[in-house]
């Protein structure tokens, strides 16, 4: 053997010894994580395939895909999916949006700065049923401070029940969405922004082209690999939301504002059916997958173009 090939030797068995050690540093925090995600998960799954049902004593027995045929036939979850579709495609864009917004703010020469920033963080700060409960303030018909606020605009002339009109309830419990999940795709923009060169922009300026000019040319094609990345994270969230929204509506008025986690909610702890309800949690993984993997495939064929 020669002295390079034991150098290689040595520095490969070193090399494993080093793995071995980072995985057994990563051990703390991989056994979480397979204890309350990946264990849930699977049981989860196995309990979509049987009967499972609330009660003492319950015999759970294999059904196959009963419970799969059951989700294709069933209205009011496809109901559901549907209003859950609009909730998470309209909150993802529109916190999108303001996000982009307040990032391009932020990233300025804004005075105080850190301050702002620290407060367009504050939704982030606070969990979702404290949102829901505190929005439930805001929109209640007698005392909220909205329906005072418009009619001392004379906005409108009567008080409006927004969480109980079949009109209003949805979009109010968007108005909500987005205010809760901007922060989060704020940061994520604001980080994006502070990675286009400068140098870009100042070449720009120099060629005469204006701000808007600059941003749709310069700042959007730079910060195009984090919006695909922040947008698809911000739908998957949306559409797996419950806390917040069963705290401001529960659902109602008459399942108006019944997202799909919010019916297999009920499905296993109003009815008991815990077999259908997992199988109901399978579906919504199966199809949220299939939607965002078309997003992923249309914006890399973009990309490549």
């Amino acid at each position: 053997m020669t002295a390079v090939q034991a150098a290689v030797r040595g520095r490969a068995a070193r090399g494993r010894g080093a793995d071995r050690g980072v995985s057994f540093l990563l051990l703390p925090a991989l056994i979480p994580v397979l204890i309350f995600s990946v264990g849930p998960l699977l049981y989860g799954i196995y309990l979509s395939f049987t009967d499972a049902r609330g009660g003492r004593n319950a015999v759970v027995s294999f059904v196959g895909l009963k419970n799969f045929g059951e989700v294709l036939t069933d209205g009011d979850f496809w109901s559901s999916f549907k209003i859950g579709l609009i909730w998470a495609v309209s909150v993802t864009v529109l916190q999108f949006a303001a996000a982009l917004g307040l990032a391009l703010l932020l990233n300025s020469d804004l005075r105080l700065r850190g301050l702002a920033r620290a407060l367009a963080m504050a939704p982030w700060a606070m969990p979702p049923i404290v949102i829901g409960l505190m929005w439930r303030l805001v929109y209640h018909p007698n005392a909220g401070i909205l329906n005072a606020t418009l009619r001392d605009a004379h906005v409108i002339g009567h008080n409006v029940d927004w969480l109980n009109n079949f009109g209003t309830a949805l979009p109010a419990i968007i108005v909500v969405g987005v205010w809760t999940g901007m922060p989060q795709t704020t940061v994520v923009l604001l980080a994006g922004l502070q990675g286009v060169a400068s140098e870009l922009h100042e070449a720009a300026a120099v060629d005469g082209a204006g701000v808007w000019r600059r941003f749709w040319n310069i700042t959007l094609p730079q910060l195009r690999p984090v919006i695909i990345a922040i947008t698809s994270l911000d739908f998957v969230w949306n559409i797996n939301q419950f806390a917040m929204v069963y705290a401001l509506t529960q659902g109602g008025p008459g399942g108006r504002t019944r997202l799909p986690m919010l019916f297999a909610y009920e499905e296993a702890f109003r009815y008991g059916f815990f077999g259908y309800a997992a199988a109901l949690g399978v579906a919504i993984t199966i199809v949220v997958l299939v939607v965002l993997g078309l997003y992923l495939w249309r914006q890399m064929r973009e990309n490549a173009a």
